[in-house]
């Protein structure tokens, strides 16, 4: 484990994903401003020490919902449900944005709002242009912030959860290294708030089909969970040197690119794949 502390060090370009869960608090479902402060204090300390840094995030569609009081939809048909799951996204990544801008402008940070559907992947031209998007504004010494676009998308174009587009980020612009933060201190063999005997993993060097399995989803607002980060890790073609799992409450990425203090999971390096050509 110390192996690979040391090797997160020199790592130059990191995409770092943060969950709802990890953005709110649990009894209110407000956003928990001192951690989202640590956050971008920690990602502004990364790009200050001449690394290139991008942030996937979630929360639109729960900051949304906060805002417009929403409880649930139960009751709602399919198509009822989806338009005000657009309409809570698109007053929630607003709000959401925001907050980020203001917070990163406090450590004068520029930051950057990138908002992604399957589509930006699946067709090579706009798979073309999202890569020199990112290339520049990494140039510019700006910081990324992504979510996919819930606003528009739908069943046929939605990429799912985060942890999936974060990796689908990672491969697109080559990152060295691909870090989670997550509700829970990385990957068990069950649930270890729910079973006492649950075994924590330290390091997956493959992912097998028992460990695919192995995770659970983490949070009611968190979609996708342990099971998405295993999963997201895994997309084909991923180019993310590492892939680690690590609690927010343990410390954040700059810990851990730092002092290395705030990493309890990984999962093994990921080898370079042919495809995702720019």
């Amino acid at each position: 484990m110390n192996n690979i502390r040391e090797q997160i060090k020199d790592k130059k370009r990191i995409v770092v994903k943060i969950g709802s869960s990890s953005l709110q608090h649990a009894e209110t479902g407000d956003l928990d401003y001192i951690r989202l402060e640590k956050l971008v204090r920690e990602l502004c300390d990364i790009s200050n020490q001449g690394k290139e840094v991008v942030l996937v995030t979630s929360g639109a569609i729960a900051a949304g919902k906060q805002a417009v009081h929403l409880k649930t939809t139960e009751g709602q048909t399919q198509a009822e449900s989806m338009a005000i799951k657009q309409a809570c996204s698109a007053i929630g990544q607003a709000r959401l944005m925001m907050t980020y801008q203001k917070l990163f402008a406090e450590y004068n940070q520029v930051a950057a709002q990138i908002l992604m559907t399957k589509n930006t992947i699946v067709d090579n031209l706009n798979r073309y242009n999202a890569h020199n998007t990112f290339t520049q504004l990494l140039k510019m010494g700006a910081i990324p912030v992504v979510n996919e676009n819930d606003t528009v998308a739908t069943y046929e174009i939605e990429i799912g959860d985060n942890d999936t587009l974060s990796a689908i980020v990672a491969a697109l612009i080559d990152a060295d290294l691909l870090i989670l933060l997550s509700d829970i201190d990385g990957l068990y063999t069950d649930d270890p708030r729910q079973n006492p005997n649950a075994e924590f993993i330290e390091q997956v060097d493959e992912l097998t089909e028992e460990f695919m399995h192995m995770g659970k989803a983490s949070t009611g607002s968190n979609v996708g969970g342990i099971v998405g980060s295993v999963d997201g890790g895994s997309v084909e073609n991923c180019r993310a040197y590492g892939l680690f799992l690590a609690s927010n409450e343990s410390g954040y990425s700059g810990s851990m690119i730092g002092s290395i203090g705030g990493i309890v999971g990984s999962i093994g390096s990921t080898e370079p794949k042919e495809g995702w050509e720019a």
